[in-house]
């Protein structure tokens, strides 16, 4: 056994020896090229090599892009009216029940609304922002400049100056501002879309303290946080704090890929979750800030909501993809053009949707007045319906709903005895219970629409399947599987029917203060 390890060292020493014996000669420069080969000639390997060994010695950081951008971000301080109500408690500057508000108090923005001393006439505010232009444009979040009497902002070298506000977007919470006083550093806006795992750089004024940079990572893309139905922020885990509202996000070639805008916050500060604006939507909404000061979007009058699995099977659909139309809106362009209550949008122009949100964000997307193709399935056949947008009305958009969210809204406190007053008519004739034909009980007490289309859900069992749903007493149920109803009878013989076609589930339009919705109800346990 020990030629063998005996042979083997020498055979490796020999070898070593070829190789000493080879390098030396090419360092002598003597070295022979075979034909159709070719070798790298000693200098440039010791160049390669150098450049090697600099490239491993070198410490990985981001010093150059900071170097790069931070001259173009700014800090951005606020001074507004405040009345006697406002105290140092935090409070959000959008209108109450609004969207932004439920979102705000959900999730939280990076810096909050300006907040002052009880009973003052001024409160102050800072966010940050960055420069888009040598003339001194510049992107902040609407949340950190509306209601704003004075604007300054200040960069990273201790200058100061004032600015105007250009034009805000409460839907984008995204706001264009002007600084006067000469040619400025600016950055760029990202033409592509960041990849989940690609690095990223936050710049901003978290707590005042301006020019801090943060690192971290895009997390998702494409979130949907209930700020509204334009949702498609990015989700990156650089820490951003209060003050960090309005400051830009960069990938590594210090191209601005995004807006930061809220966090996720239970203790206030940074847990590593936080919300930037895509550079695309950006893009868009300065594009309009700056050409007219406002954004006015597409608009074609539909109530939507998302095709779940259960809806799909329920319609007879070979996947779960596009909008499922609840109602259309009176007079709208949808309206106008034929679309009905139960259609489901799959595309735009052609392009297929992958669900309701994305349809919202491309009619939003789109200039009033544009003439487009919608794909609908009606009844299990496609077709294409033309028409032309309107104009987004005032507190007004089409929105998909989210049903998990519903129950966390607050409700039309005016609507309230009306619907008292229709549950207690109901409730003397009602049905106590509707059975899903031969399987288990709904867990609703119905009754007739009293000369109103539908019939009225005047009790909910709570432990039934139904209060699982969403139901609530008061809600009106009006159709079944396509059909209309308007009497306990007719919901219970649609539910019957469903049963002897086969099928597991079925759908049921149901209007409530909440709006028009779809459910899909199982007609048996699983």
């Amino acid at each position: 056994m020990t030629a063998p390890t005996q042979k083997t060292g020498v055979l490796s020493a020999r070898r070593f020896a070829l190789l000493a014996t080879t390098i030396a000669g090419l360092s002598a420069g003597a070295y022979f090229v075979a034909p159709g080969m070719t070798f790298n000639t000693p200098a440039a390997l010791a160049q390669n090599l150098s450049q090697e060994a600099r490239s491993v010695a070198a410490p990985v950081g981001f010093a150059d892009i900071v170097e790069k951008v931070k001259p173009a971000v700014i800090s951005v301080r606020v001074k507004s009216e405040a009345g006697p109500q406002l105290s140092s408690d935090r409070e959000l500057p959008f209108p109450k029940g609004s969207p932004m508000e439920q979102f705000f108090k959900r999730f939280g923005a990076p810096d909050g609304a300006p907040t002052g001393p009880r009973g003052r006439n001024q409160v102050s505010g800072q966010g940050s922002g960055f420069l888009i232009s040598a003339d001194g444009y510049a992107v902040t979040n609407n949340h950190v400049v509306e209601k704003a009497t004075t604007v300054e902002v200040a960069f990273d070298d201790g200058k100061t100056y004032s600015a105007k506000v250009i034009g805000t977007d409460p839907r984008t919470d995204l706001a264009l501002i002007k600084i006067e006083g000469g040619s400025f550093p600016f950055v760029k806006l990202a033409d592509k879309t960041p990849r989940i795992g690609d690095w990223v750089l936050a710049v901003g004024n978290p707590f005042g303290l301006g020019g801090t940079v943060t690192a971290g990572i895009v997390s998702a893309r494409g979130r949907d946080i209930g700020a509204g139905p334009y949702d498609d922020f990015l989700q990156i885990d650089a820490p951003v704090n209060k003050g960090n509202s309005g400051g830009p996000t960069f990938d590594v070639n210090g191209t601005v890929i995004g807006v930061n805008t809220a966090i996720y916050s239970p203790s206030g500060g940074s847990v590593g979750i936080a919300f930037a604006i895509p550079a695309e939507t950006v893009k868009t909404v300065v594009a309009q800030l700056k050409d007219k000061g406002t954004v006015s979007r597409g608009w074609i009058g539909v109530q939507i909501q998302p095709v779940t699995k259960e809806i799909a099977e329920s319609l007879g659909l070979k996947s779960d993809e596009g909008a499922l139309v609840a109602e259309p809106q009176k007079d709208s362009p949808a309206m106008k053009a034929g679309i009905e209550a139960g259609d489901v949008i799959v595309s735009v122009d052609g392009t297929r949707l992958k669900d309701a949100r994305e349809l919202s964000r491309r009619i939003g997307g789109m200039a009033p007045g544009a003439n487009i193709k919608l794909g609908v399935i009606r009844k299990g056949a496609e077709k294409t319906v033309t028409l032309t947008l309107g104009v987004l009305p005032n507190q007004m958009e089409a929105r998909a709903e989210r049903p998990e969210l519903r129950q966390d809204r607050d409700f039309d406190r005016d609507q309230e005895p009306k619907r008292d007053r229709r549950r207690d008519r109901s409730e003397q004739r009602g049905d106590r219970d509707v059975p899903a034909a031969e399987g288990p009980r709904l867990g609703l007490s119905l009754a007739p629409g009293g000369g109103e289309p539908g019939v009225v859900i005047a009790d909910i069992d709570p432990n039934g399947p139904a209060a699982d749903f969403g139901f609530r007493p008061g809600d009106v149920i009006l159709d079944v599987a396509g059909k209309s109803v308007a009497t306990p009878a007719e919901v219970r013989k649609a539910l019957a029917d469903a049963r002897a076609d086969g099928k597991r589930s079925v759908l049921m339009r149901v209007k409530s203060e909440r709006g028009t919705r779809f459910v899909a109800v199982p007609l048996a346990r699983a």
